[in-house]
C-alpha cells in the first residue's frame, strides 16, 4: 500500500490528523479539554512541515460543532471531524449526533478520553478531574446513535481507526462513527507505522434488484392513479434529477412529505406539495422514495387495494424500532440508480401514451386550479405570518442560494428548483440544529447565500451566543430569520391536537409552550459584529431583508427577529 513517509518521529497524534487530511477531511471541528494537548501539539507540528493535515476550527459548543460537520457534508458528501472533550462533551453533542444518524450523515466523532495512566508516562492524569471523567463505558451513552465505535488503544493504531471510521461511515446507508482518544496514547510514539494515502475505499452503493424493478414497473405500468412519496430523493443531486425524469416521463405526481433535501424542482409540473392527502386516499400504486414516513397512519393512508412499493438505501429502515408501514414490494438501491433503472424498466414495460397523456392531462389541470388558489403575494392586513414570510424570503434571494430549516417556513411558499438548495431538520427532530448546519453550509460554499430559517425555540436551542461567535470568528456571513412567535409551536399544536376541547386548549394550549417574554434576540447578532433587526410590520419586511442581504455581501452576519403568529 502507498504511505505517506516522513523522517521525523510521529506520535499517534501525527497520524491522527494526517490520516483524517488522506481520508478526505477537510475541516477540524473542535470543542477542546485537558485531552487536547497531543493535537495542539500536532496541529503545530504539521504547521511547520509539508504535511496536509485537515483545517482546526474552534467551535464553542459541542452540539454546534457537529451541526457544522453535519452542514458541510450536506453541501460536498464529503465527511468532517469532530473533536469533543472526553464524556462530558460528548454529553453535550449527542443531540446533534441522533440527528446525523437519523439523516444518515456521516461525520467522525472522536472524544477524548482519562489517561490510562495514573503517573510515569508522558500525557499520564494531572488534573483531579481526570478520575472522576473516567467511565466504564464511554461510547454506551451513544452507541444507539451511531454505526460503529472504537478506542484508540496503541499509538501505532491512529491511522488505521480513523481509516477504519471513515470507511464504515461512508458505507451504506451513511451514518456518524465514535472512537474515543485516551491523552497518553495520542501522546506516545507511533514507531515505524505510516499513514494510508488515500482513502480507504467503501463498498459500492447498492445496486437495485432488476426482477424487483421489472414487477414494479409493471404495477406502475397498469396503475391508474399512481403518486410518489419523498422525503429524501434529493440527498445526491443524481436522484433530483432521476425523480424528475420519471415524474415528468410517466406522468406521476410527487409530494414531498418533511423533506430534509430539494427533491423535485418547485415548479415541476408533476409537484403536488407537501402532504400526501388527497392524492393518498385515492392512489392504486405508492411509490415510496427514500422516505421513512410516508404518510400518518392514525391520520391517513392509501386504499386496500393499492400497492406499496419502497425503494432507498435501507427501504425497511432497520435502525427503527417500530415501523409498520405496508409494503408489497421493497428494492434495496441508491435513490439515482433505482429510479434510472426503474424508468428503463418502465420503457420496456411500455405504458400506453394514450393513458399517460391523459393522466397528465388531468395533473395538470388539478395543479392549474391548486396554484390558483395559493393565497395572494401580498402582506398579511394583521400580524405576520410564517406563509409571509416565507414568501418574502423566495423572492429575496436567488436559486443557488441554500435555505436551512428548521421547521418554520413554508415551503409552499418557497419552492426550491435545483438540487442542494434546501435542507430541513432530520427526522430525529433534535432541535438547534439548523444555525450551525447553515454555518456548516457557508463554510462549504463561500460563495453562496445562505438562510437560516429557525424558530424562535430552535434559535434558542442553537447555543446562539456561540453560534454568532462562530460566524464572526471564521467569517461565516450567513443570514437567521428567526419566525419569533414566542412559542414552542411543536408543544402546542401536540397538545391541541390532541385536547382541542380540553381544558389546556382554553389558553391557546400555550401550557409548558410560552416562550414570552421574547428576548431581543437581534442584539445577539450585533453583539458579534453583525446586522440586527426586529420586524413588526409585514410591509417591513422585504426592505428589512434587502438590508441583512446587504450585510451579507459586507461580509457581516444578519438576523431579522420577526415577530408573527402561528
Amino acid at each position: 500500500m502507498n504511505a505517506v513517509t516522513d523522517s521525523t518521529p510521529q506520535s499517534a497524534a501525527d497520524l491522527f490528523l494526517q490520516q483524517l487530511a488522506a481520508s478526505g477531511v477537510r475541516y477540524f471541528f473542535a470543542n477542546g479539554g485537558t485531552d487536547f494537548p497531543p493535537i495542539a501539539e500536532a496541529f503545530a507540528r504539521a504547521a511547520g512541515s509539508n504535511r496536509p493535515v485537515p483545517k482546526p476550527m474552534v467551535v464553542t459548543h459541542e452540539n454546534a460543532a457537529v451541526a457544522m460537520a453535519h452542514g458541510v457534508y450536506m453541501v460536498t458528501g464529503q465527511p468532517q471531524a469532530v473533536m469533543l472533550h472526553v464524556n462530558v462533551g460528548t454529553a453535550n453533542a449527542i443531540n446533534a449526533l441522533l440527528d446525523a444518524g437519523r439523516d444518515q450523515t456521516p461525520v467522525l466523532l472522536f472524544a477524548g478520553k482519562t489517561p490510562y495512566s495514573e503517573g510515569g508516562r508522558h500525557g499520564a492524569r494531572t488534573r483531579y478531574i481526570h478520575w472522576a471523567q473516567e467511565m466504564f463505558d464511554q461510547a454506551g451513552m451513544l452507541r444507539e446513535a451511531v454505526k460503529w465505535d472504537g478506542e484508540l488503544r496503541l499509538p501505532e493504531q491512529a491511522a488505521d481507526l480513523v481509516a477504519r471510521a471513515a470507511q464504515v461511515a461512508m458505507t451504506s446507508p451513511r451514518g456518524p462513527v465514535y472512537a474515543t482518544l485516551p491523552r497518553d496514547i495520542l501522546a506516545a510514539p507511533a514507531g515505524s507505522a505510516l499513514v494510508e494515502a488515500g482513502t480507504r475505499r467503501p463498498p459500492s452503493l447498492p445496486h437495485p434488484d432488476p426482477t424487483a424493478l421489472a414487477e414494479a414497473a409493471r404495477w406502475i405500468a397498469a396503475a391508474e392513479r399512481p403518486m410518489i412519496v419523498t422525503a429524501s430523493a434529493g440527498r445526491r443531486a443524481e436522484g433530483f434529477a432521476a425523480l424528475a425524469e420519471l415524474a415528468e416521463r410517466f406522468a406521476i405526481p410527487v409530494v414531498e412529505f418533511h423533506p430534509r433535501f430539494a427533491n423535485l424542482p418547485g415548479d415541476h409540473p408533476m409537484h403536488f406539495g407537501f402532504q400526501p392527502r388527497p392524492l393518498l386516499e385515492e392512489a392504486d400504486l405508492v411509490l415510496v422514495v427514500e422516505c421513512d414516513v410516508p404518510w400518518i397512519p392514525h391520520q391517513e393512508a392509501p386504499p386496500e387495494t393499492c400497492r406499496v412499493v419502497h425503494l432507498g438505501e435501507d427501504p425497511a429502515f432497520q435502525r427503527y424500532p417500530m415501523r409498520s408501514f405496508r409494503m408489497d414490494l421493497a428494492i434495496t438501491a441508491e435513490v439515482g440508480a433505482g429510479l434510472r433503472g426503474l424508468i428503463a424498466a418502465l420503457e420496456a414495460a411500455a405504458p400506453e401514451p394514450a393513458r399517460l397523456d391523459a393522466r397528465r392531462a388531468a395533473l395538470t389541470a388539478r395543479a392549474a386550479r391548486r396554484e390558483a388558489a395559493r393565497a395572494p403575494a401580498r402582506p398579511p392586513e394583521g400580524a405576520i405570518t410564517p406563509e409571509w414570510i416565507s414568501r418574502c424570503i423566495a423572492e429575496a434571494v436567488d436559486d443557488e442560494a441554500i435555505i436551512v430549516n428548521e421547521y418554520p417556513l413554508r415551503q409552499e411558499h418557497c419552492l426550491r428548483r435545483r438540487p442542494g438548495t434546501y435542507f430541513g431538520l432530520s427526522p430525529a427532530g433534535g432541535l438547534g440544529w439548523g444555525f450551525g448546519a447553515a454555518l456548516g453550509a457557508k463554510l462549504a460554499a463561500p460563495e453562496r447565500t445562505v438562510v437560516a430559517t429557525l424558530g424562535d425555540g430552535a434559535y434558542v436551542f442553537a447555543n446562539p451566543t456561540a453560534c454568532h461567535w462562530v460566524a464572526q470568528a471564521h467569517g461565516l456571513p450567513v443570514l437567521t430569520v428567526v419566525f419569533n412567535n414566542a412559542l414552542y409551536g411543536a408543544v402546542r399544536n401536540s397538545t391541541l391536537a390532541m385536547y382541542r376541547d380540553g381544558l389546556a386548549a382554553r389558553d391557546g394550549g400555550r401550557i409548558l409552550a410560552e416562550l414570552g417574554p421574547s428576548p431581543a434576540f437581534e442584539k445577539l447578532a450585533e453583539a458579534s459584529g453583525g446586522h440586527g433587526e426586529r420586524v413588526e410590520q409585514a410591509a417591513e419586511l422585504p426592505s428589512a431583508l434587502r438590508r441583512a442581504l446587504a450585510a451579507l455581501a459586507e461580509g457581516r452576519q444578519a438576523l431579522l427577529n420577526v415577530v408573527c403568529e402561528y
